[in-house]
């Protein structure tokens, strides 16, 4: 029987597989309340399974499910496999450049060459945008969030700058955000705008972060990761849209929400 090889990556919110069959590589992700029936499918699809696993719940699955498996770094593996889908995508950066891997929250990570350090982590990402628009709205489901979001109007919601200066000249782009949510008091907004205007400030907060990483950093280029970009628009065109206002080039990664798993993959 052909052993197959695998990497997993067991995060907050996801459990991405990454397995190797006949050449090529398969990818599978599972909401990590679906744990079990993740590993059973995985053994179902690979009986004989060489491993490795990253991620916040890696220790567990590693004592539960494959005690011979290996434990990888995640930062170790999300860099790795931003690498490798770099080259795989013909993306390559020849300079150094930040990876921002925007899942449950960011993680920023300056990689230089075959090192890679990570930098800044914040709690803004994909579990802010899930939790706080279910509070915001009366929607749960995650896809419905983000088609919301792409429909609603951050102007009913967000103060403007246009807002601020009306009829007079303003020192700076009209539709820029003044101040996030300080119409919320208005009952003229909707749930799609209150989303619109999640989505922005969560796109603000993590384009400042990053913008002032590359400076302090001297880098020109900023490799976009993670589950929180994935189906939903409105976040991604919103942090492509400030990166490339403020001069960084901006690189997705078709791949990218498995880097971590790639990257455990990798190790094998």
């Amino acid at each position: 029987m052909q052993q197959i090889t695998a990497g997993i990556d067991a995060g907050g919110s996801l459990i991405k597989i990454v397995y190797q069959e006949n050449g090529r590589m398969h990818f599978k992700k599972f909401s990590i309340n679906k744990l079990d029936s993740a590993i059973s499918w995985l053994k179902m699809v690979a009986p004989t399974l060489k491993v490795s696993i990253t991620g916040g719940k890696a220790h567990a699955i590693q004592n539960n499910y494959y005690p011979d498996s290996t434990v990888i770094p995640e930062f170790q593996a999300t860099c790795d496999g931003a690498r490798f889908l770099l080259a795989k995508e013909n993306k390559t950066i020849e300079e150094s450049y930040l990876v921002v891997n925007i899942g449950t929250g960011t993680s920023w990570h300056l990689v230089n060459g075959n090192q890679a350090d990570r930098i800044l982590g914040s709690g803004m990402g994909g579990g802010t945008f899930t939790g706080l628009g279910s509070l915001l709205t009366k929607v749960k489901d995650y896809q419905l969030l983000t088609v919301l979001a792409e429909e609603g109007n951050k102007g009913n919601v967000d103060m403007l700058v246009s807002d601020i200066y009306e009829t007079a000249d303003s020192p700076i782009q009209g539709d820029l955000t003044a101040a996030n949510f300080a119409k919320g008091k208005r009952h003229t907004h909707k749930e799609a705008d209150r989303l619109a205007s999640l989505s922005n400030m969560i796109a603000e907060t993590i384009v400042l972060l990053t913008s002032q990483a590359a400076a302090i950093h001297q880098v020109k280029s900023v490799v976009i990761i993670g589950t929180a970009i994935i189906g939903n628009p409105s976040l991604k065109h919103g942090i492509e849209t400030y990166l490339n206002m403020l001069g960084l080039r901006t690189v997705f990664l078709e791949k990218g929400e498995y880097c971590g798993a790639i990257g455990a993959y990798l190790s094998v």
